[in-house]
C-alpha cells in the first residue's frame, strides 16, 4: 500500500474514512463488519444511509462528506457500477484524490482489479445499462483510473478469510492515520527522531514480552515520547492503557485504582479490584489472552511495578510494557532489559519548539531571533523550560523578553525547578548531601577528584554518585581528553543551590556552602563567618591572600575548602616573589585545595588532624610546615603538590597516604621512605629531578609514574609487588632495569630509553598486554613469559638483533612495529620441543591487526600459515621478492606496499586475497594489477607517487569501490572511459596529474561525496552533466587551465563545501553561486576574483568564507553582515583597506584573519559587536594605525595577534576586560605600554620583542626579557 501525501497535514478532516460500495451487494455483512472494526480503532469513518440515497444525483451533503475526507475506501463489488449513485461518488472521489490531499483505495470484494479496469466479467454486466448515458465516459475513466490504485483484492490477501481482510485494512488505514496525526502535531518536536531510537527496544513484530524502560531527568521529555509511542503503535496491540503519573497517583488514590485502570482499559469492561493481592491475581489470569501495549508513566518504586506489571509471564506474546521514570535503579531492580535514556533537544530542536509556543507564524524581527537563541541557551535542551518560557513571553514585547531574561539570571524559573525538585526530595540524607555539594561546588570536576573529596568528608561517594546518576541528577560524562567527570544540567544545579539560599535567604553568611564570588568576598573580608559554612568553593582574579585567610578563623565547622586563585600582580614589586606569612586555616578541615597557593608553608597553627585530602598545585610552597616542623598526618589518604618548590619530601610523616601526586615538581631531589607505606597505590613523580628512587617499603603499588625523569639512573622495586598494573617510565639514564616479582602488570612503557642496555622482566607476565620500548641500547628481548601481549613497540632500538620467543607464546598479538631496528634479521623461536617442525612452519606472531616492518634486509616474513593479518606495511628498500601473501594472510584487510620491485610476485600473491578491503601502493611501480577485479571485496584504493600512466580496465569492475585516490601520478594522462560503473564510489581524489578531462561517465557516480580535482594544473574542462552527482557534498577544484565552469555545478543541491582555488575564470561565472543554498564552506583562495558575486548573499547556511591570497581584491561589499552564519573569514593576503561596518553584524563570527593585509588603514569602530569572535589576527597590517576600543567587549576572545603592525601605538586601556584571552602578540609594533587593566587578565602568553622594554601606564619600566616572551599568569 502506498504511503500517504504528507502535503496535507496542515489540514483538519472532519472524517479519516469514508467508505464507498454497494449497500445491496455488501451492507449487512462485509462493510458493516468494516466499519465497527474502524470505529473500534477510533477511526472515525463515515458510512452512508440508505435514506439520503434518492434521486439520480448524489447529494450536497454526500458531496462535503467525500470532501471532508482523508481517506477513501471503495469497496468494488459486483453491482457497484450498476448504481450511478455509486459512480458520481467515485467520480468525486478520484477529483478529491487528485488533489494530493486525499487518498483512495481499492477493496475488490468478488470481483478482480482487470475487471474493474477494463469493465470486463461482471463489472461490463453491471455496467451495460448507462452505455448510453451522458457520464458513462467520465464513469469508465473513474473506474479504470482507481483499479490502477493500490489497494486490497479479498482472494489474494488472508486466503480470502473476510474477518483477517477486514483486520488487515484496518491496521493498514490505522497506520496511514498515526503517521499523519504524528506529523501533524508541530510541537513534538525531534519525535519522530526519538520514536526510531527507541524502535530497536521496542522490537515492534518480535514474539516476545517486553519491558522498556525510558528514564531521564523531570522535565526532559519522558512523558512526552512515551505517549508519542503509544499513539504510534498502539494501533498494533488488542488491548492498550496509558497509565498517567503512576508516582502521585499511587499515593493519592492507591494501587489498587490503577489496577483496575489498566484492567478496564485493556479488557474494555468496568473491573472491581477488591486488594493489590487481588488485582495481581486477575493481571496475571486476564491478561494472558490479549496483546497488550501498557504504558506507566512516572514510576518511582518498585511496588508500583510489582502490582502494575509484576512478570513478563503475565502478558500475552507480543505485549510491550513501557516505563517512564527519573530512577533507573527501579527499572534495574525490577530486571527491565531495556533501559534508555531520553536525549534533551538539540539548539536547533530547542528553538523550533520555542517558537511554536511563543510565535503565531514567523519569527517578528532579527532581534527576536537572538534573544531566542538566549532562551534556549538558558534551557539547556530541557523541553519543560522551554515550553514555560515560550508561553510566557508569547505576546510580549522586546523589551519585556530582555527584563525577563535578566531576571532569569538572579531568580530561577520556580515551575521548572519544582519539578526537579521530586528526585532531590526521594534521596537519603546522605545521598542529599552529596548531591549539594556537586550543585553547588564539584560540578565539572574529573569523577575520581570528586570522589576523593566527597570521601575526605566522610561519605561514601561511588554508592552516591551511582545512586545520584540513577536519579537522572547527575551525568557522568567524557571529556576531550578521555578523562570522566561529574556533569550536571543547569537546571538541576540551579535547583540544588536554591535549596541552600532558600534557607537563609539574603543571609549568605548562614549558608551551608558557599560558591558565588561576591558573597565569599564579602563574608571573607568583613570577617562575617559562621559555624554554619561547611563547603567553600571559588575561583578569583582578585584576590587578598591576608585577608581572606585570616576571614576564615570564624568557621569552625569548615570540612571543604578549594580556592583557585589567580593572584593580582604587584606591578611595583619584582615578579618573583613569595609571600612569607602563612595562612590561617580551621582545624575541622577534611579536604583543602587552593591552587597557586601564595605561601612557602602551611601554618604551624593548622593543626590537619582531620585532614584527608591536600591538594595545592602550581604552589610556592618550599616546606611543608613552616620552620621545618615535622607533623604526622595519620588521616592523610591524598596529597598533590603538583608544580611546587619542594626540593625533599618525607612520606614517613603520612602513613596511610594512597595517592601521592608530585608531578613536575623540577626541584625535587629527596624522596624519603623512612617507614612502611602499605596503603599507598599510586606515585606520581613526572618531570623531577630524582637520581634514586627507593620503593622498597611500598610493596602495594598499583600505578607508578615516571615519565621525563631524565635524571633518574636507580630505581629499586619491593622483592615482590603483586598489585603492579602499569610502569611508565620514559626519559630516563637507566643501564638496567628489574621489575621484580610483578604478576599483574598490565602496561610498562619505556618510550625513549636511551641508555636502556639490559631489561629483566618478572618470571610472570601473563598480564602484560602492552610492551613500548623505544630508542633503546638493548639486543635482545625474551618475552617468553607474556602470552597475553597485543602491542609491541620497539621501533628505533638500533641494536635489536632478536627476540625470544617460544612456539605459540604471542598468539594475542595485534600490533608489532620494529621499524628503525636496523640490526633486526628474525624472530628467535623456540622450538626444542617441536623438533617435527621446519622453522618456518614455527614462525608464528599471532592473529596480527597490524605489522609494520622498516627494516634494511629481512630473510623472512615472521608470518604463520595460520595467521590472520587484517593490515600489513612492507617497507624493506633491498628485498626484491615480496613473500607469497594468499597462502597465510588469506583475511587480510589492508596491503600498503612500497618501492616494489618485483610486480609479477606481488600481483599473483595479492589478487587471491578476497577479504581484502584497502589496497596503498607507493613508489616506483610501473604499472598496477591488471587483475584487480578479482579483489570483489576492495572498498578503498590508494596510489602514491607511482610511475603508472593508466589505470588498468579492471578497476571499473571493483563493485563496492567506494574511495579512490589518486595522488602524485605526474605520468597520469587518462582515467578509463567505463569509470562511472563504480557505482557505489563516495569519494574519487585526483591530485597532481596530467589529465585533462574527466571521462564523460562520471555522471553515473549517483553515491559520489566528494571530488576533489587538486593541482592538476592540465585539467581544461569539467563535464557539462555534473548536476547529476545528485550525491555530491564536496568539490575541490584547483587548474588554471580551467576557464568556464558547466552551470550544472549550481544545480548541486547538497553541496556543502565548494574549493575553486588557483583557478583563474571570469567572474562573471560565479554569478549564480547563490543557487548553491546548503553551502557551508567557500574558498576563493589565490584566485583573481575582484569582487565578490551579489548572489553571495543568498547563502544562508555558510559558515566559512576564504579568499586568502587574491591579490586583485580590495573592497568587500557593504552587505557582507547579511552572511548570519559566517563563523570564519580569512582575508590574508588581499588589498582590503576598509572592513564595511555590517561586518559587525556577524554574530557567530569566530575567527577573523587579516595578516597581511598591508593596505588596511582602519577598522570598524563597533567591531567589539563580534561578541563571539575567539580569534583576531592582524599580522603585519602595516597602515593600520588605531585599534577601536570596542574589541574590549569580545568576551570570548583569547587570541589577538598585532605582529608587525609597525604602526600601532598602544592598546585599548581596557583591554583586562578581555576574559578569555590566553595569547596576545605584539612584537614588531611601537607599544611601549601595557594598560593598567592588563593585570585583570587570568593567565595569558604575552609575546613581544627581544630586548624590548615595556612600562605600566604610570611610566615605571615593567617588564624587560631576552625570550620576547612572558607567561602572564598574575600573582
Amino acid at each position: 500500500m502506498a504511503s500517504s501525501s504528507t502535503s496535507s497535514l496542515d489540514k483538519s478532516f472532519k472524517y479519516d474514512v469514508f467508505l464507498s460500495f454497494r449497500g445491496e451487494d455488501t451492507r449487512t455483512n462485509f462493510i458493516d463488519h468494516l466499519y465497527h472494526a474502524l470505529q473500534n480503532k477510533s477511526i472515525h469513518t463515515y458510512k452512508d444511509d440508505e435514506k439520503i440515497k434518492k434521486g439520480k444525483n448524489i447529494s450536497d451533503e454526500l458531496i462535503g462528506s467525500i470532501q471532508d475526507s482523508k481517506f477513501y475506501i471503495i469497496v468494488f463489488s459486483k453491482n457497484y457500477a450498476s448504481s450511478s449513485w455509486c459512480l458520481d461518488e467515485l467520480v468525486k472521489i478520484m477529483e478529491c484524490h487528485r488533489t494530493n490531499e486525499h487518498i483512495a483505495y481499492p477493496v475488490f470484494y468478488d470481483v478482480e482489479p482487470s475487471e474493474v479496469r477494463k469493465q470486463s466479467g461482471p463489472v461490463a454486466e453491471a455496467f451495460a445499462k448507462h452505455e448510453k448515458e451522458e457520464a458513462a465516459g467520465k464513469w469508465r475513466e473513474a473506474l479504470k483510473e482507481s483499479a490502477d490504485l493500490s489497494g486490497w483484492e479479498l482472494k489474494k490477501t488472508a486466503d480470502g478469510h473476510e474477518a483477517k481482510f477486514i483486520k488487515r485494512i484496518v491496521e493498514e488505514i490505522s497506520l496511514e492515520l498515526r503517521s499523519i496525526s504524528f506529523n501533524i502535531d508541530e510541537k513534538l518536536v525531534g519525535m519522530e527522531t526519538r520514536i526510531k531510537n527507541l524502535a530497536p527496544s521496542l522490537g515492534i513484530g518480535c514474539d516476545d514480552v517486553r519491558m522498556i524502560g525510558i528514564k531521564g531527568m523531570g522535565g526532559g521529555g519522558k512523558t512526552t515520547l512515551a505517549r508519542a509511542v503509544f499513539d504510534h503503535i498502539s494501533f498494533q496491540f488488542e488491548g492498550k492503557s496509558f497509565v498517567e503519573n503512576v508516582r502521585e497517583n499511587a499515593s493519592l488514590s492507591g494501587l489498587k485504582s490503577l489496577q483496575k485502570q489498566v484492567l478496564s482499559d485493556v479488557l474494555n469492561e468496568d473491573i472491581r479490584v477488591s486488594s493489590i493481592y487481588d488485582g495481581k491475581h486477575m493481571m496475571k489470569r486476564r491478561m494472558r489472552d490479549k496483546k497488550v501495549l501498557v504504558v506507566l508513566d512516572d514510576v518511582d518504586h518498585i511496588d508500583q511495578l510489582e502490582a502494575l506489571a509484576g512478570e513478563l509471564t503475565w502478558f500475552k506474546l507480543g505485549s510491550r510494557i513501557i516505563i517512564t521514570t527519573r530512577d533507573e535503579q527501579v527499572l534495574v531492580a525490577h530486571r527491565v532489559e531495556f533501559i534508555r535514556d531520553v536525549s534533551l533537544l538539540s539548539d536547533e530542536e530547542a528553538i523550533c519548539l520555542f517558537k511554536t509556543y511563543t510565535f503565531w507564524r514567523e519569527v517578528p524581527s532579527p532581534r527576536y531571533e537572538e534573544l531566542s537563541r538566549q532562551v534556549v541557551r538558558y534551557a539547556a535542551g530541557l523541553p519543560l523550560t522551554i515550553k514555560v518560557l515560550g508561553s510566557s513571553l508569547c505576546g510580549k514585547n522586546e523589551l519585556e523578553w530582555v527584563d525577563a531574561l535578566k531576571r532569569l539570571e538572579t531568580i530561577p524559573l520556580t515551575e521548572t525547578l519544582k519539578k526537579l525538585e521530586i528526585s532531590y526530595i526521594s534521596l537519603d540524607d546522605d545521598y542529599k548531601e552529596i548531591f549539594l555539594d556537586i550543585a553547588c561546588n564539584l560540578k565539572g570536576w574529573e569523577k575520581d577528584d570528586a570522589i576523593r573529596a566527597l570521601e575526605s568528608c566522610g561519605f561514601c561517594a561511588i554508592i552516591g554518585l551511582r545512586v545520584l546518576e540513577q536519579k537522572s541528577l547527575v551525568a557522568i560524562y567524557c571529556d576531550s581528553y578521555g578523562d570522566e567527570r561529574v556533569g550536571m544540567h543547569d537546571h538541576v544545579e540551579e535547583m540544588g543551590r536554591n535549596i541552600v539560599r532558600r534557607a537563609h535567604p539574603d543571609e549568605p553568611h548562614k549558608h551551608s556552602r558557599l560558591w558565588k564570588i561576591d558573597e565569599i568576598e564579602d563574608v571573607l573580608a568583613n570577617d562575617l563567618g559562621t559555624k554554619a559554612t561547611k563547603y567553600i568553593q571559588f575561583h578569583t582574579k582578585k584576590f587578598s591572600p591576608h585577608i581572606y585567610s585570616k576571614g576564615l578563623r570564624k568557621m569552625k565547622e569548615l570540612r571543604f575548602l578549594s580556592v583557585s586563585a589567580v593572584h593580582q600582580l604587584d606591578f611595583s614589586s619584582n615578579l618573583e616573589f613569595s609571600i612569607v606569612v602563612p595562612a590561617v586555616f580551621p582545624n575541622t578541615l577534611r579536604y583543602l585545595h587552593w591552587s597557586s597557593y601564595p605561601f612557602r608553608s602551611l601554618p604551624t597553627t593548622f593543626q590537619a588532624n582531620n585532614l584527608v585530602a591536600l591538594r595545592m598545585d602550581d604552589s610556592r610552597i618550599v616546606q611543608l610546615w613552616e620552620g621545618g616542623e615535622r607533623k604526622v598526618l595519620n588521616k592523610l589518604r591524598f596529597l598533590d603538590l603538583s608544580r611546587s618548590r619542594l626540593s625533599t619530601f618525607d612520606l614517613g610523616l603520612s602513613p596511610n597516604l594512597e595517592k601521592l601526586t608530585l608531578k613536575d615538581c623540577y626541584n625535587l631531589l629527596e624522596l624519603h621512605m623512612t617507614a612502611g607505606c602499605l596503603k599507598l597505590t599510586s606515585v606520581n613523580l613526572e618531570g623531577s629531578s630524582l637520581m634514586t628512587l627507593d620503593l622498597g617499603l611500598a610493596p602495594n603499588l598499583e600505578e607508578l609514574i615516571l615519565l621525563e625523569c631524565k635524571y633518574l639512573q636507580t630505581l629499586h622495586f619491593p622483592e615482590s609487588c603483586l598489585t603492579l598494573r602499569c610502569l611508565l617510565l620514559t626519559y630516563s639514564n637507566l643501564r638496567t632495569l628489574d621489575i621484580g616479582m610483578t604478576p599483574n602488570l598490565e602496561k610498562l612503557d619505556l618510550k625513549k630509553s636511551y641508555c636502556l642496555e639490559e631489561l629483566h622482566m618478572a618470571n610472570e607476565c601473563q598480564k602484560l598486554t602492552e610492551l613500548i620500548i623505544t630508542h633503546s641500547n638493548l639486543r635482545t628481548l625474551d618475552l617468553r613469559m607474556t602470552p597475553n601481549l597485543k602491542k609491541l613497540d620497539l621501533k628505533e632500538c638500533s641494536g635489536l638483533v632478536e627476540l625470544h620467543t617460544p612456539f605459540g607464546c604471542l598468539k594475542k598479538l595485534a600490533h608489532v612495529d620494529l621499524s628503525g631496528c636496523l640490526r633486526f634479521r628474525s624472530f628467535k623461536f623456540n622450538i626444542e620441543d617441536y623438533t617435527s617442525c621446519s622453522v618456518d612452519e614455527s614462525l608464528e606472531v599471532g592473529p596480527l591487526a597490524e605489522l609494520h616492518l622498516f627494516v634494511q634486509s629481512l630473510e623472512r616474513c615472521p608470518l604463520h600459515p595460520d595467521n590472520n593479518l587484517p593490515k600489513f606495511r612492507f617497507d624493506c628498500d633491498y628485498k626484491e621478492d615480496r613473500p607469497s601473501l594468499t597462502r597465510n594472510l588469506e583475511m587480510l584487510l589492508s596491503v600498503g606496499m612500497c618501492s616494489c620491485t618485483n610486480l609479477k610476485t606481488f600481483s599473483q600473491s595479492i589478487c587471491g586475497l578476497q577479504c581484502l578491503r584497502k589496497l596503498e601502493l607507493k613508489g616506483s611501480f610501473l604499472e598496477v594489477i591488471k587483475d584487480l577485479d578479482q579483489l570483489e571485496s576492495l572498498e578503498e584504493l590508494i596510489l602514491l607517487s607511482t610511475n603508472i600512466n593508466h589505470l588498468p580496465d579492471s578497476i571499473c569492475k571493483l563493485k563496492r569501490l567506494k574511495t579512490l585516490k589518486l595522488d602524485d601520478l605526474r605520468l597520469l594522462d587518462r582515467l578509463p572511459e567505463d569509470l562511472g560503473q563504480l557505482e557505489y564510489l563516495e569519494e574519487l581524489g585526483l591530485l597532481s596529474a596530467d589529465i585533462k578531462h574527466l571521462p564523460d561517465s562520471i555522471y553515473m557516480f549517483k553515491h559520489l561525496k566528494s571530488l576533489e580535482l587538486s593541482s592538476c594544473v592540465l585539467l581544461e574542462t569539467l563535464p557539462d552533466d555534473l548536476h547529476q552527482l545528485e550525491c555530491l557534498e564536496k568539490l575541490t577544484l584547483s587548474s588554471r587551465m580551467i576557464k568556464r565552469l558547466p552551470d550544472s555545478i549550481y544545480m548541486l543541491k547538497h553541496l556543502k563545501y565548494l574549493k575553486l582555488t588557483s583557478c583563474w575564470f571570469p567572474e562573471k561565472l560565479l554569478e549564480n553561486l547563490g543557487r548553491l543554498e546548503h553551502l557551508e564552506e567557500l574558498d576563493f583562495s589565490h584566485t583573481q576574483i575582484k569582487d565578490l558575486p551579489g548572489s553571495i548573499y543568498r547563502l544562508k547556511h555558510l559558515k566559512s568564507l576564504k579568499l586568502r591570497s587574491c591579490l586583485l581584491l580590495k573592497k568587500l561589499p557593504e552587505d557582507l553582515g547579511q552572511l548570519e552564519c559566517l563563523e570564519e573569514l580569512d582575508l590574508s593576503f588581499t588589498k582590503i583597506k576598509h572592513l564595511p561596518d555590517s561586518i559587525c553584524m556577524l554574530k557567530r563570527l569566530k575567527y577573523l584573519i587579516l595578516s597581511n593585509c598591508w593596505l588596511l588603514e582602519k577598522l570598524p569602530e563597533d567591531l567589539g559587536q563580534l561578541e563571539c569572535l575567539e580569534e583576531l589576527r592582524l599580522w603585519k597590517c602595516e597602515f593600520l594605525q588605531d585599534i577601536p576600543n570596542s574589541i574590549c567587549e569580545m568576551k570570548r576572545l583569547n587570541f589577538f595577534c598585532l605582529r608587525d603592525c609597525i604602526r600601532v601605538e598602544k592598546l585599548p586601556e581596557e583591554l583586562g576586560r578581555l576574559e578569555c584571552l590566553e595569547e596576545l602578540y605584539i612584537d614588531g609594533t611601537r607599544i611601549s605600554h601595557l594598560p593598567r587593566s592588563i593585570h585583570l587578565l587570568e593567565a595569558s602568553l604575552l609575546y613581544f620583542a627581544p630586548g624590548m622594554i615595556l612600562r605600566s601606564s604610570g611610566g615605571t619600566e615593567l617588564l624587560s626579557n631576552e625570550r620576547g616572551k612572558l607567561i602572564v599568569a598574575w600573582c
